[in-house]
């Protein structure tokens, strides 16, 4: 079945080659080009990437990326804009994007970002109800790409997630910045590496929103570490 995707683009001389572009790629497309649809549709269809035009008509396209964010989208989003100096682009990633392409792009290289986040996004399905007792700790699911808090999902994106998953999987061992990049970040991503940090500072304020008894510790000059917080040690 194809992907739906979501593009949210109001200028017709940008988005009809994209959605033409997207199509030939048997993807789905629906298009909106107001910020408000954007949310309406993004809350009712919770499609799987949106590709985000950021000079909507009716707001900022970074404030739509934040409050799908804030209602719980764990979908990738991948920003379009003019605007291409790297504090805009972080600024973008700490709001909860995936990716940022800045005008004018190829074709091509859009493509090939949309076929990385969707990889990344690919889930297997929810795994069956278990009947062990609950957990009170952090738990992270590779299969079902789902971390729990107490039993409760904790609500993170696909790049969240993968450096989660990452530091999880050696839980008290230190992870390389290098080894991060390599692993999470797709063999496209030319970017700066302040796209991790942006990330890790996400996934530090989600622990600490949600209780999570767990905290990603900076190792300075190499990496990071997942550990257990001392306090409910």
């Amino acid at each position: 079945m194809a992907h739906t995707l979501l593009l949210v683009e109001d200028d017709d001389g940008i988005a009809l080659p994209l959605t033409r572009a997207l199509e030939r790629e048997q993807y789905a497309v629906e298009r909106v080009g107001t910020a408000q649809a954007a949310l309406d549709r993004i809350a009712a269809a919770h499609p799987p990437l949106v590709v985000l035009d950021l000079g909507l008509p009716d707001g900022d396209g970074l404030d739509v990326c934040r409050q799908a964010r804030e209602d719980g989208f764990t979908g990738a989003v991948l920003i379009l804009t003019a605007r291409g100096s790297e504090i805009d682009r972080v600024v973008g990633l700490d709001v909860g994007a995936d990716d940022y392409l800045a005008k004018p792009f190829s074709l091509a290289e859009l493509l090939a970002r949309v076929r990385a986040l969707l990889r990344r996004q690919a889930a297997a399905p929810a795994p069956a109800a278990q009947d062990a007792a609950p957990s009170h700790g952090l738990r992270v699911d590779p299969q079902s790409r789902q971390a729990f808090v107490a039993d409760t999902a904790l609500p993170v994106t696909a790049k969240e997630f993968d450096v989660l998953a990452e530091l999880d999987g050696v839980r008290g061992s230190v992870v390389t910045r290098e080894q991060l990049m390599d692993r999470v970040w797709d063999e496209n991503w030319f970017g700066s590496t302040k796209t991790l940090d942006v990330t890790v500072a996400r996934l530090r304020q989600k622990l600490h929103t949600s209780g999570a008894p767990a905290q990603i510790v900076t190792v300075r000059g190499i990496g990071f570490r997942l550990e257990e917080d001392p306090a409910d040690a």
